[in-house]
């Protein structure tokens, strides 16, 4: 991998390459700019982006008026239309707040007011008839609920992935495993000081999830300031999925969004999140209360579902902000810009927030001239449910046997998906990273079975590439 001793000076450099950051080189390098984007861990999407509820959200309760509501609403067309172009697997299938008590029902005609405040028209309140059509499986007592028709389902990893990759093929310098210690600011450059070399850039973004706070402080700034709120779910078993076929959410409170209920691409069902403030802003553990207060959750919501098997387990860090809304800001005299505090919905906003972004630097004084050769986005693989998989695509196995030899049987990972992974634009750098990319080791025996074959996979193309 190269260093950024060898690098020189760039015109942007970019920190963090989660789904903000890659959106945001992505955007740049379509202009005519010399761009890095500078990664501490050794993959792309490997922070606060690669575990959420991956919801692709209408933005309908955002807190109207907010940067953050203006670009939830932009972002999720945005994004949208992305993955129609690059085939990120989502699915459009709806949500549905559920009421469970009268406190709880009597919120949702303020709900129904905010979403149209924030530019999302299509929520309707429906009656205890209806939610139980719509969801058969909810426990007892569900009083009414909003449906919410817009939001869907989405692969966070694809879509980091597709963002990160479409940067480096418009000519973005990647430079993962370059952790950012220190800054010096010069009169028309600015020295990032990493792990592995300085990197000289006449502008610097600053998109380092949360990391973003300490990277702002380093440019002598105390604006927000960003703790660890850690989220756990529950993933069970693909023989639940027909249980729940739309997002069941509930009714937002004083003490947060709360757990909810979701189908994910993938074909399982999870539970969650918990909501937990920490310290340590690189614990990601499970905890057994955290795991009890989930099917405490899930036991009210849908006690059909907590007969079922727990296939894993995870947590996710979000970063949480003192300040109750997005910081994207951009300070002229030092050529440095931020997009920091972005919550969970950053996902959606991700591509809005690199336009908004865009729009600030321009204002700022720097030269944003486009590029007319830019290639084409790239199609990447599809590890969802909703489409064809390449193990049951005929005609693909008939031009490729090895899209016909299955080697995770319980995720249907087949080797040719595994092969072009790892000789892919950004190949993983391991186990969890080629997880991410293909689904393999992400099923019910986690590894046990196919672990092995697919270690050996990864093993022999980082030899190969040693040679």
């Amino acid at each position: 991998m190269t260093s950024a001793h060898d690098k020189g000076i760039v015109d942007v450099a970019v920190i963090g390459a989660g789904v903000v950051g890659s959106a945001i080189a992505r955007l740049l390098s379509g202009h005519q700019l010399d761009v890095a984007l500078i990664e501490s861990r050794c993959d792309v999407g490997d922070g606060t982006s690669k575990a959420n509820t991956a919801i692709l959200h209408t933005g309908f309760d955002a807190k109207p008026g907010t940067l953050e509501s203006r670009l939830v609403a932009r972002g999720y067309h945005l994004l949208k239309a992305y993955a129609d172009e690059t085939g990120i697997p989502y699915e459009p299938t709806g949500a549905l707040l559920v009421a469970w008590d009268d406190e709880q029902l009597a919120a949702l005609p303020g709900l129904q007011e905010k979403a149209e405040q924030n530019g999302y028209a299509e929520t309707e309140i429906v009656g205890p008839d209806e939610v139980y059509r719509q969801v058969p499986t909810l426990g007892p007592g569900a009083l009414g609920g909003l449906t919410v028709p817009g939001e869907s389902i989405i692969c966070t990893w694809t879509t980091n992935l597709a963002l990160a990759t479409d940067a480096v093929r418009r000519g973005t310098r990647l430079l993962r495993s370059h952790r950012v210690e220190s800054v010096t600011v010069g009169a028309d450059e600015t020295v990032l000081h990493t792990n592995r070399g300085d990197l000289r850039a006449r502008w610097v973004i600053n998109a380092a999830g949360l990391g973003s706070d300490v990277i702002d402080e380093l440019f002598g700034h105390d604006r927000f300031h960003l703790h660890p709120r850690r989220g756990e779910l529950l993933v069970f078993d693909k023989q639940t999925r027909p249980m729940v076929d739309k997002i069941v959410l509930p009714v937002p409170s004083k003490l947060g969004k709360g757990v909810l209920v979701s189908p994910t691409i993938y074909g399982n069902v999870m539970l969650g999140p918990t909501a937990e403030d920490m310290t340590d802003r690189r614990d990601t553990s499970t905890t057994e209360d955290g795991h009890e207060f989930l099917r405490e959750k899930g036991e009210r919501i849908m006690p059909q579902l907590l007969k079922e098997e727990v296939t894993a387990t995870y947590a996710g860090l979000r970063a949480a902000s003192d300040i109750p809304d997005y910081t994207v800001e951009v300070d002229a005299g030092q050529r440095y810009a931020v997009a920091g505090g972005i919550r969970s919905t950053g996902l959606t906003s991700g591509m809005a927030i690199a336009e908004h972004l865009l729009g600030l630097l321009g204002e700022a004084g720097l030269e944003l001239l486009e590029r007319t050769n830019l290639p084409e986005p790239p199609l990447m693989p599809n590890i969802g449910e909703a489409y064809l998989r390449p193990y049951a695509d005929g005609a693909r196995i008939a031009q490729d046997p090895a899209y016909g030899k299955v080697v995770c049987f319980c995720e249907r990972v087949t080797e040719g998906e595994v092969r072009d992974a790892l000789n892919s634009t950004i190949p993983p750098c391991d186990l969890d990273g080629l997880r991410r990319r293909t689904r393999a080791m992400n099923g019910r025996c986690q590894g046990f079975y196919c672990g092995a074959n697919v270690t050996g996979m990864l093993q022999d193309t980082e030899t190969e590439a040693r040679r």
